[in-house]
């Protein structure tokens, strides 16, 4: 049993990492059922929380059936910050988590998300302040550092653990390579192994298959996995990467029911959460990636992102499981 503050989870964890504009309720619900035992909202500006932005304190909700649960926030001003986490603290999530690693431009530039790791000094005060204005559990998303040159990572955990926060989760690029290039896992293994650290320290970056949870789990030394894009369209991973961490066995990839079926209760969730047209406008970035690889999809992906009638939208996908289903094609 592995614990953050008073959250127990399973020996090692796997976690969904928070992503902007898809780790909301509808597709946290699926991951949830995949397995996930850690979940994270889509990461909230702390300005945006000040100012009562309707978008910002939509991303707060968060339902039971999700528990454990962080709310994600971020921003460059302590005064903001702490003002943001009393308001997420009224939310009452299970923990509260704090990016700095977003590496996108708009956020950077104000000191917000990978910004701060050029101000290590600020990044610690930030943390203090907001660990200090919550009881709950504060833990911290990060990268190596913001380039070549600076890849501290290993003291800033330890200050950042000294401040109080209870779990850190690396993505193992920089700022300055933003997603590009192969994740470095062996300074996240550094943290991880540090005499030194006694927090739960997650390994964040390229993890896609089964195989290389593993491979990573016994090479690296983490705590636990943080995934992100293996997930997008495909929930599955989480309990695929669980059976083989089990039995060495690797699952069947999910049929065209399943995809079909994952695909329809993300559509509806989506429009029950945000309302028909922006449910439907928003699932539009989702089909692709739930048939992905799919021979001749083309046609039908065009129809489910040009539709706006619901009806006909769950008729598309019916018939996409129809014809691809008499074919008995798996992917």
């Amino acid at each position: 049993m592995l614990k953050i503050g008073n959250i127990e989870l399973p020996d090692f964890p796997l976690l969904l990492a928070p992503m902007e504009d898809v780790s909301d309720p509808p597709f946290r619900a699926l991951c949830k059922a995949q397995g996930c035992d850690l979940m994270y909202t889509e990461f909230i500006s702390s300005d945006g929380l000040i100012r009562d932005a309707a978008k910002s304190i939509k991303k707060m909700d968060i339902y039971e059936e999700e528990r454990p649960i962080g709310i994600q926030i971020f921003g460059g001003d302590l005064s903001s910050m702490k003002l943001a986490t009393a308001i997420v603290d009224k939310a009452n999530p299970d923990l509260i988590d704090i990016n700095f690693g977003c590496p996108v431009k708009k956020v950077v530039c104000k000191d917000g998300g990978a910004g701060i790791l050029q101000n290590i000094p600020k990044m610690i005060r930030l943390t203090s302040e907001v660990v200090e204005t919550t009881k709950k559990p504060v833990t911290v998303k990060t990268r190596l550092g913001w380039d070549d040159k600076t890849k501290n990572i290993v003291e800033v955990a330890l200050r950042l653990q000294d401040v109080g926060i209870q779990a850190l989760s690396i993505h193992g690029r920089t700022r300055q390579q933003m997603y590009k290039g192969e994740a470095d896992w062996t300074l996240i293994s550094e943290v991880a192994n540090h005499p030194d650290i006694r927090i739960p320290i997650f390994g964040n970056g390229d993890i896609d298959s089964p195989q290389k949870a593993l491979e990573y789990k016994n090479k690296y030394g983490v705590s636990g996995l943080m995934i992100g894009r293996a997930s997008i369209g495909y929930p599955w991973i989480f309990k695929e990467i669980k059976h083989f961490l089990a039995t060495g066995k690797i699952l069947p990839p999910p049929t065209i029911d399943m995809r079909v079926s994952a695909a329809k209760q993300h559509l509806l969730k989506s429009i029950e959460w945000k309302g028909e047209k922006i449910g439907v406008a928003e699932m539009r970035r989702h089909y692709a990636n739930y048939f992905r690889g799919l021979e001749n999809i083309k046609p039908f992906r065009a129809r489910l992102v040009t539709e706006y009638d619901v009806p006909i939208l769950l008729s598309i996908l019916e018939e996409i499981n129809e014809i691809y289903s008499e074919n008995a094609y798996q992917i």
